[in-house]
């Protein structure tokens, strides 16, 4: 027999999302607010030859710079006012949870509940604002030691070009946390999956130009959307992968009455940290790296080119220092995320427990040891999704980025996307429901 919940969902239409206005309003808001940062990553950068910028990525093109061009929706290669995108919030994200765990004084803040996770994220944002000034300043010192790129080099171009780059940045930040709000959907990872979803058109169109052209085979062509398609199809069975763990409740009295025992399940996801840990990794490795290659391409010392060269996708350095990232953000997320200590105490309290497990401490033991196993197998799908298809079109010498974590962010933000449409159209039902059935109390009064 289907649950009241499974036969809602079997109902799910276009026309009931017409129904929902507060829904439709929620996806009008957000794809308004996406249009508006695919608009922002046409504004050049003021002071920029653009013929001599066009010329400038023809020489340096591939490698990491077509990987962060990916991510930031082409706003690199036009060098837009948000060149930078959304990184340099996802980097002091990334310092600001490490601080929590190191720092007792912010670990205390974590713990005050709204006041504090306000003022964690007001740290935040001053350390967005201080990355972006020094990598802003990296990408205008990077430009002008290219040669006519810059109209009028100087410290006032590098003073517009920081203030420029700063102030896009944070009206993404807030673009997404406007998203996140009154939109459907987080904000950031939709910013971050529009950029992507952008640029695959151009890919694929460039690919079958490539096929046309004999410079990629038709083989080889075939071997990477039947590889993209496979991707796809095994990154949504692993995130809808649980493992179950059985949660039985006693009986009760209640007066005279004696109540059976209830039991119900507590699922523990394959990848409890989703997305965040491809994009905390690529985070790491892009942007210091993406500077560093515009130095070394300028002129700079000849051992910046051979670290740039070295960490080049596909290669075996970067491959492994990638690996290694996703591994240890896997831990670090979920760590912070799920509790088994605190979800320990909780099952305590409602008198559930673990069949053949003790409540309390052994609980806790028992659900760390279920949640580290599951992570290591969710790192170990994360790591080959991500690093494997690099290495495989680094191989076959493929001119164009598509990698396994572009894949990955966009199916995991469609499923969630997903996930929270269904969940808005639910609750709307269900408000039709006891409103029916108000009105018929009403009618047998």
């Amino acid at each position: 027999m289907a649950s009241a919940a499974e036969q809602l969902a079997s109902n799910f239409s276009f026309a009931s999302i017409g129904k929902a206005e507060e829904l439709k309003k929620r996806i009008w808001f957000a794809l308004g607010a996406l249009i508006v940062y695919r608009l922002c990553t046409y504004i050049p950068l003021p002071g920029i030859d653009a013929g001599a910028l066009s010329r400038m990525f023809a020489n340096l093109g591939g490698g990491f710079l077509d990987m962060v061009n990916t991510f930031s929706g082409g706003a690199l290669k036009r060098m837009s006012i948000i060149t930078l995108g959304i990184m340099p919030y996802i980097s002091a994200s990334i310092i600001m949870q490490l601080l929590t765990t190191m720092h007792s004084g912010l670990g205390n803040l974590k713990k005050e509940g709204e006041q504090g996770r306000k003022k964690i994220n007001q740290y935040t944002r001053y350390g967005t604002v201080l990355l972006t000034i020094v990598q802003g300043y990296g990408v205008a010192a990077s430009l002008e030691g290219q040669p006519g790129v810059v109209v009028n080099p100087g410290m006032f171009f590098e003073f517009t070009t920081v203030v420029t780059l700063v102030g896009g940045t944070m009206f993404l930040m807030w673009l997404g946390e406007q998203i996140t709000q009154r939109g459907i959907g987080n904000g950031i990872s939709l910013i971050i999956f529009a950029g992507i979803v952008a640029n695959l058109p151009g890919h694929l169109a460039q690919a079958f130009e490539l096929n046309r052209a004999g410079s990629l085979s038709l083989g080889v062509l075939l071997a990477l959307l039947i590889g993209a398609a496979a991707v796809i199809w095994f990154i949504v069975l692993c995130e809808r992968a649980q493992r179950r763990v059985v949660i039985q409740y006693p009986k009760r009295q209640q007066g005279n009455r004696m109540y059976q025992g209830d039991k119900s399940h507590l699922p523990l996801k394959l990848n409890v940290a989703g997305v965040i840990p491809p994009i905390f990794a690529s985070s790491l490795l892009l942007m210091p790296l993406t500077v560093a290659n515009f130095y070394s391409q300028s002129g700079g010392p000849e051992w910046l080119g051979t670290i740039t060269a070295i960490l080049q996708p596909g290669r075996p350095l970067y491959i492994a220092l990638y690996v290694a990232l996703i591994v240890f953000f896997c831990f670090f997320y979920t760590a912070i995320q799920f509790n088994p200590e605190d979800t320990a105490d909780n099952l305590k309290k409602h008198g559930g427990f673990i069949p053949g497990i003790r409540p309390g401490k052994r609980t806790a033991e028992y659900l760390d040891y279920v949640l580290t196993r599951l992570t290591v197998i969710g790192s170990a799908y994360l790591a080959i999704v991500c690093a494997l298809p690099e290495l495989l079109i680094s191989q076959a010498a493929v001119p164009f980025y598509l990698g396994g974590t572009s894949l990955l962010i966009v199916v995991n933000v469609t499923m969630d996307t997903v996930s929270q449409i269904h969940s808005h159209l639910m609750a709307q039902q269900y408000e039709g429901l006891l409103k029916k059935a108000r009105l018929k109390g009403g009618r047998n009064r």
